[in-house]
């Protein structure tokens, strides 16, 4: 999804204020994100927020996942 909106991690960091730390976090699975985050992603990426909530879906940071937000 990144990339289908032609954004970089570091464009994503600045206008969400997530940091870029936090991203590469939650892809190595160390962490997870926390509503308030989510809440700003599905409002930059223009997407429900179940989207990145699905049940046993990988839509946040799964690499080969269309949509994926956090894809590079």
């Amino acid at each position: 999804m990144k990339n289908a909106k032609g954004v970089t991690d570091y464009r994503v960091s600045v206008d969400t204020g997530i940091s870029r730390s936090t991203f590469s976090e939650w892809k190595s699975g160390r962490s997870k994100p926390k509503i308030v985050k989510l809440m700003k992603l599905a409002l930059y990426f223009n997407v429900p927020i179940e989207f990145l909530l699905e049940e046993g879906s990988d839509n946040l940071c799964k690499k080969d996942t269309q949509h994926n937000v956090l894809k590079s």
